[in-house]
């Protein structure tokens, strides 16, 4: 073992650690060195977004220690930035296994502290989190989740007063607090219960009164009221406010799938608690074909991601992409507004980079300005802040399940999405169409969009060298051609420049710097490369867009898009 991992091992064997702690690492030394390595090799890193890590002993690992100390840095700065009054944070948690017990030793800290603390009475979705700092006038927040990564993990993310997760200078100034935190002994652990005020279902109420004014067609719900939904909350949060928003809105026919509406942080009926996997689905589908439903539905533990089924031209239940729902909600979104004459010209949408450029598309056909941000909603969150009061936001989203309708919640926010797909679909039906048939619309209007995603995952040390060393070698020896196209545009985040092979013309990316490297192709197709920020993953993004004349020509276009990028993969040598 290196030095540093024997040092932070003994520091704990030394410290004021529980004894039962302590005999794991016992046990460990004795029985699993390499697990023991894994847990002390490194401190486990509070990034830009908090904390996010497998749950056990150890530096590296989620445990109230690691929690302990990552929020009396936050405290420390929070004391430097608030100063004319006590500071006031709110805390939600999901149904992850210890998620109640870190949220409460993170209370517990906050008012050792003296600051103020709002923590939800039980189990809540992230983006009413994110609500209730705004709406409790919180300086800060703190949801403990690890989203939809399995079980064994767990995480803790911090937002700013602005309901949006941190960004510069706030992340970096935390990052920098929390790393001067070299031990357990410098957490302040005198709890002041006064301090400690439960919130729960006056938030709820509020909440979703506001998420009901979103709704663009009310009077087509009414008629569709009885069109059949079937619900999953993936054993999570959703169980708390999906079905009652719902229920707002208008719809009253929304059956849960009953096994996954238990909350269980084992989650044991998926292998993986996140709706982008088409099997985490199987239960809630099966339930919908009993039932004759119009629309499946399943959110991530956390509720901030939505995944949705829906019927094909031959009745069968088949899985929408993220790409594929958000250009739902885009173009439904372009489309009301317009119709309800609600344009202005001042209106905009937010999209990352790696998600489809159809957005974009659609949004130009309605004069609406398309925003491109940095991998992750935080940076949605603050292109809303820094266009308040200039522009007005209609909404955003991700390729990875994401969406955000409405400006009052800064993060993704699955409740309002379900509430939405759901009115997009009565509305579909109004129509005498289904939500499949909309989105071959949107193909037939735009051409036809393909994207895949492909995670590789690396863990431990070596993975972590693994794929520093793949990013290198993309960078230094970027490829000249793919799948026998030539490679005609990079774009690197991390140098921030963008080069263009033709000219030999460089210009500038105005983004923040990131580890992500993307490859332009001449025949428009584009492969992003970034390593995950919360998981040991490096992740390859694929796109391509072809013609699409006739809804008799989707099969064998799907096909020839699908190839396109298999071909890339081969050439790339990923599989």
């Amino acid at each position: 073992m290196e030095n540093r991992t024997q040092q932070n091992i003994q520091t704990w064997l030394n410290g004021a650690y529980d004894n039962s702690d302590k005999q794991i690492i016992k046990d460990l030394q004795t029985n699993n060195p390499t697990e023991l390595e894994d847990a002390f090799y490194r401190e486990l890193e509070f990034g830009t977004g908090g904390l996010r890590g497998i749950m056990g002993v150890g530096t590296n690992r989620m445990n109230k220690y690691t929690v302990s100390m990552a929020t009396q840095g936050l405290c420390n700065y929070l004391c430097q930035f608030v100063t004319d009054r006590r500071a006031r944070v709110a805390i939600a948690y999901d149904s992850r296994n210890n998620s109640k017990f870190f949220a409460d030793i993170t209370a517990g800290v906050l008012s050792a502290n003296n600051i103020e603390v709002f923590l939800f009475d039980d189990i809540r979705p992230t983006p009413e989190l994110s609500f209730a700092i705004r709406h409790l006038h919180c300086d800060s927040g703190i949801v403990i989740t690890a989203s939809h990564n399995p079980k064994e993990y767990n995480g803790y993310k911090v937002y700013w007063n602005d309901g949006g997760q941190l960004v510069p200078p706030h992340d970096k100034n935390i990052i920098a607090e929390t790393r001067k935190i070299n031990s357990i002994d410098d957490v302040k652990t005198s709890r002041n219960n006064n301090l400690i005020h439960y919130i729960g279902e006056e938030v709820d109420k509020v909440y979703i009164e506001k998420l009901c004014s979103l709704s663009l067609h009310p009077e087509i719900i009414k008629k569709h009221k009885d069109m059949c939904i079937v619900y999953s909350p993936l054993h999570g949060t959703g169980r708390k406010l999906v079905p009652a928003t719902l229920k707002a809105f208008g719809f009253e026919n929304v059956i849960c799938e009953p096994q996954q509406y238990i909350a269980d942080g084992n989650f044991p009926t998926v292998e993986s608690p996140n709706p982008e996997n088409a099997e985490a689905l199987t239960l809630a589908i099966k339930l919908a074909e009993e039932k004759n439903a119009d629309l499946v539905m399943a959110t991530d533990p956390d509720s901030d991601r939505v995944g949705i089924a829906v019927r094909n031209k031959q009745g069968k239940f088949v899985l929408f992409n993220g790409n594929m729902t958000a250009s739902l909600i885009i173009n439904y979104l372009c489309q009301q507004w317009k119709s309800n004459q609600k344009l202005t010209g001042n209106e905009f949408i937010v999209k990352t980079i790696v998600t489809t450029e159809l957005l974009k598309d659609i949004a130009d056909k309605y004069g609406i300005v398309t925003y491109d941000v940095l991998t992750g909603f935080k940076y949605i969150a603050e292109q809303i802040r820094l266009l308040e009061g200039k522009k007005q936001f209609i909404g955003g989203g991700e390729e990875s399940y994401g969406y955000l309708i409405g400006d009052f919640v800064r993060d993704k926010d699955a409740v309002i999405a379900c509430s939405i797909i759901a009115e997009i679909a009565a509305w579909a039906k109004e129509q005498g169409k289904t939500l499949f048939d909309i989105l071959i619309d949107i193909y037939l209007e735009f051409g036809l969009y393909k994207e895949q995603l492909l995670s590789l995952t690396k863990k431990g040390i070596a993975g972590n060298q693994e794929i520093a060393q793949m990013m290198q070698d993309y960078r230094n020896n970027p490829p000249k051609t793919i799948n026998n196209k030539k490679v005609v545009l990079i774009k690197d985040y991390q140098t921030s420049i963008s080069k263009n092979l033709i000219t030999g013309e460089e210009e500038a990316i105005t983004l923040p710097t990131s580890n992500v490297l993307q490859f332009f192709l001449e025949d428009h197709s584009k492969i992003t490369i970034r390593p995950s920020g919360t998981e040991p993953k490096i992740k390859f993004y694929f796109g391509v867009k072809i013609p699409l004349t006739s809804i008799n020509d989707l099969e064998s276009s799907t096909q020839t898009a699908e190839q396109i990028i298999d071909n890339i993969i081969k050439d790339m040598q990923l599989k």
